[in-house]
């Protein structure tokens, strides 16, 4: 591996975190129901982007480190820019609710590394109500996927129609559980009209590269622009992006 450098259900109208470019990272927070591939999609953008951006991690599980411990496992960053919140409670609390024990960790965390760019938050698996706090992160990917039933976007959801960025992740699976990926992508755009929708196997080869590509962008706006309500146009991805089929 390469060197690296070392209850609001309206998350607009919430005040952003305090702070901006110059004073603190961008901080991106990733939820989703569980088995969606929320860790997976973490451990495959710190291998895409580790090597150009400082980055760091907190992950969230109700009573063990295990999220953290596997991202550790796979050495996707220096173990110590990794660290896990372990919650006591429903997830969506810790992000939503009172995310106090979220933001010491990261805070903490960006404190003493000195030199961080990008700070992503994983949620432990929740539902798709689940959705973070705009004083916690400043863009928010939610994360589902084609084994969870393609009628899904369908649903909607506030973790579906808020967030800035929606993976659709394991389309490799749709053929296997008779998922239909262009309808889920029709669909999502129904809820999320103009906002980027990618439909994609994180595991898969390039299957991260539009979401990293993503990341960079809203990295570039959140320098530019700082701690503003969400700017759909920090993704170029086309809003029916379909990738790595």
């Amino acid at each position: 591996m390469g060197a690296h450098h070392d209850h609001n259900h309206s998350p607009h109208r919430e005040t952003a975190a305090p702070g901006g470019p110059g004073d603190r990272p961008l901080r991106i927070g990733i939820g989703g129901p569980v088995g969606s591939g929320k860790t997976s999609m973490v451990a495959a953008l710190c291998r895409a982007l580790g090597n150009d951006l400082s980055l760091a991690v907190v992950t969230n599980d109700i009573f063990t480190s295990e999220d953290a411990e596997a991202l550790r496992r796979l050495d996707v960053l220096p173990a110590d820019r990794i660290v896990a919140v372990e919650t006591g409670c429903c997830p969506h609390t810790a992000i939503r609710d009172d995310i106090s024990a979220n933001l010491d960790a990261v805070e903490a965390l960006e404190h003493r590394l000195g030199d961080v760019e990008v700070t992503l938050i994983e949620s432990g698996g929740d539902n798709l109500t689940a959705i973070f706090s705009r004083a916690l992160v400043d863009r928010q990917i939610f994360v589902i996927d084609t084994a969870g039933g393609d009628d899904i976007p369908r649903k909607g959801g506030p973790g579906i129609a808020t967030a800035d960025l929606l993976v659709i992740n394991k389309v490799d699976l749709a053929p296997h559980v008779g998922a239909d990926v262009a309808r889920m992508v029709s669909d999502a755009n129904e809820r999320r009209p103009g906002q980027p929708t990618i439909a994609t196997a994180v595991t898969s080869a390039a299957g991260i590269d539009a979401v990293a590509e993503w990341v960079r962008l809203s990295l570039e706006d959140w320098q530019a622009d700082g701690p503003t309500e969400t700017n759909s146009s920090s993704a170029s991805v086309a809003p029916n992006a379909l990738v790595g089929e």
